[in-house]
């Protein structure tokens, strides 16, 4: 029994002190018996109540550390950095992810496809921090939605950067034989119920503009009339070459193709292209002017096209003369209308505007001859400038 006059947490056994404290009831779990004895290898009662301090001071001092690891974290709703699932993972983050994504898949891609994937990352980061793949759950991805939101990011910027980041993700996963899942798949994306349809352009829109580009006469301009009657996508006409423009074959032609500074968008937008109405004209003054080996050097080099910086100047210049509504792309819907009013069979709709096929069937043979595509594009040119 401990003593009368023993220091505390001590008792006496042949002379010898002995340190003795019952552990707290919430930490006994940790231990396998319920009080702790340990011999202070003492007779000197001053040595012993010296070794019982020290002895105490360290166990409060450890059971507040297990105390601690069992408590919540203040605030931990608002943490943003800390990965909420398998802290100690040695899977590639997302940055390695994107190093990974870029150096494979990024061969012979244009700017924007690195712009892209580099802001998404950043965005991730900002949001989640850099994490291992697996330190990523479904609440993180939703919170990482939320929080394209609260940016201000449009409905189709927030889809956008999902799907970047879900496509990173799984080409990681996929090429390194990870066994994770990934988290950023399945989260809930609004729809686009709001989105703006661009409105095709009419036929006194598009005439007003084929005049006042014969007016102006400058390459801005021709690069507006040569979609007006081809319905190219603007990087489609702004990264062509010279040599694409065939002048002397007895049905005028653009042959569109693929090049590493401008990729098309589909398969399918490979493509033969007949000059008639305001596009041949701007092809005749593009070949007079002899740009070089770009059609328009301003906009594109061996490196890249810049159809954006082209698509700011162009809409700006449209909307003065068509009003705010139209933009350059609505001449590419409108082509697909001024086509349907002619009466041309939906095949040779589909391939004049490099649109995908409907059926297995359109994709057999070589399609329609130029003479066959000459005729009715001349049949939908609007007047005889």
């Amino acid at each position: 029994m401990v003593g009368t006059f023993n220091p505390r947490y001590t008792y006496t056994k042949r002379g010898i002190y002995y340190f003795c404290k019952d552990i707290p009831t919430d930490l006994r779990r940790y231990y396998t018996k319920q009080r702790i004895v340990q011999s202070l290898r003492t007779k000197s009662p001053a040595r012993a109540k010296h070794s019982a301090t020290v002895l105490m001071a360290r166990l409060e001092d450890y059971w507040l550390n297990l105390r601690l690891k069992e408590a919540q974290i203040p605030a931990a709703h608002l943490l943003r950095h800390a990965p909420s699932q398998n802290i100690d993972s040695t899977l590639p983050t997302i940055k390695d992810a994107l190093e990974l994504y870029q150096r494979v898949k990024g061969e012979g891609r244009v700017k924007t496809f690195f712009t892209h994937s580099n802001r998404s990352v950043a965005y991730l980061e900002q949001c989640l921090g850099c994490r291992s793949l697996d330190q990523y759950s479904s609440a993180d991805a939703a919170t990482f939605r939320d929080w394209l939101r609260n940016k201000g990011l449009s409905t189709a910027s927030v889809q956008r950067n999902f799907t970047i980041i879900k496509a990173m993700v799984n080409f990681t996963i996929q090429e390194l034989g990870l066994d994770c899942r990934n988290a950023f798949v399945g989260v809930y994306l609004a729809p686009e119920d709001n989105k703006k349809k661009r409105q095709p352009l009419t036929d006194e829109q598009i005439q007003a503009l084929q005049q006042n580009c014969y007016q102006t006469d400058d390459d801005l301009r021709w690069l507006v009339a040569l979609i007006s009657d081809t319905g190219m996508r603007l990087a489609e006409a702004a990264g062509l070459k010279t040599s694409d423009i065939h002048l002397d074959d007895d049905h005028p032609y653009i042959d569109l193709k693929p090049y590493p500074h401008r990729r098309l968008k589909t398969k399918a937008s490979t493509r033969v292209i007949p000059l008639v109405g305001a596009s041949l004209w701007a092809a005749e003054r593009l070949v007079e002017s002899n740009q070089g080996e770009f059609c328009f050097p301003r906009y594109t080099n061996h490196e890249t096209c810049n159809s954006n910086s082209a698509s700011a100047a162009i809409n700006k210049w449209i909307k003065a003369i068509a009003g705010m509504d139209a933009v350059i792309h609505g001449l590419r819907h409108s082509l697909r209308d001024r086509l349907r009013e002619v009466e041309a069979p939906t095949e040779v709709i589909d391939q004049l505007g490099g649109w995908s096929f409907q059926s297995v069937g359109q994709s057999y043979g070589n399609g329609h001859s130029i003479e066959i595509l000459t005729k009715w594009m001349r049949r939908m040119v609007i007047a005889d400038n």
